[in-house]
């Protein structure tokens, strides 16, 4: 069940909304920490310029809510955000999964600011920051899934990020529109599983998850 929330607040209601849109439960303390984190992401992004959107309302439905709805599809433990950004997907990631590792890498060292700040005032023990480039970053343990949110085409993703990828991991990838070219790229050892329309409450236009894996690895 989602937790009461005063309906003149229009933030908290529309986050509210959207949850269940994507039917997705939370607790009191991961719905103030969603909160808490779209305060943090607006007051930033004044100074820092992480987002072209400055109405928070659009920050909720634009950012949040079409983070969390590749949450159903997250198999594992340990997720690398790769070019995370101002922690999109990864944050509100972390916070409905406070069960699992998010590694959140960006070549940015202002963003990276950001998400330290984001990680030490939600008080989020899952997360862990990391300033570095994608092909230069080298963990001591592999991935169970590479998320990517307008990070890069297909075939650049594969190719930078393949090493950060346990033997049976996925690359999640989200994208605007149907990536027709890139797909028709995508290198020889690699399959497309399948591309998963994603429903955004409140957010018109078409938005997929690419699902890909190495060709000779048990399906998920």
């Amino acid at each position: 069940m989602l937790p009461n929330r005063n309906p003149s607040h229009a933030i908290g209601d529309l986050l509210s909304q959207g949850l269940a849109a994507l039917q997705l439960s939370v607790k009191e303390r991961q719905f103030e920490q969603l909160l808490a984190y779209i305060s943090l992401l607006h007051k930033w992004s004044k100074t820092y310029n992480l987002t072209s959107i400055k109405d928070p309302l659009e920050l909720v439905s634009l950012h949040l809510l079409d983070s969390l709805a590749i949450l159903p599809h997250l198999a594992g433990d340990r997720f690398i955000d790769v070019g995370s950004g101002a922690g999109l997907p990864g944050i509100p990631l972390a916070i409905m999964r406070p069960e699992n590792h998010f590694v959140l890498l960006d070549s940015n060292g202002k963003k990276t600011r950001f998400l330290f700040q984001v990680r030490t005032q939600l008080k989020l023990t899952n997360t862990i920051e990391v300033n570095a480039r994608a092909e230069e970053y080298t963990p001591q343990s592999k991935f169970d899934a590479v998320l990517t949110r307008a990070f890069s085409d297909l075939p650049t993703m594969l190719q930078n990020c393949h090493h950060l990828i346990k033997e049976n991991g996925l690359f999640l990838a989200m994208k605007g529109k149907w990536p027709q070219r890139e797909i028709d790229q995508i290198p020889d050892g690699y399959r497309l599983l399948s591309t998963d329309k994603l429903c955004i409450p409140g957010v018109e236009g078409e938005r997929l998850l690419i699902k890909i894996k190495g060709m000779g690895r048990e399906d998920s």
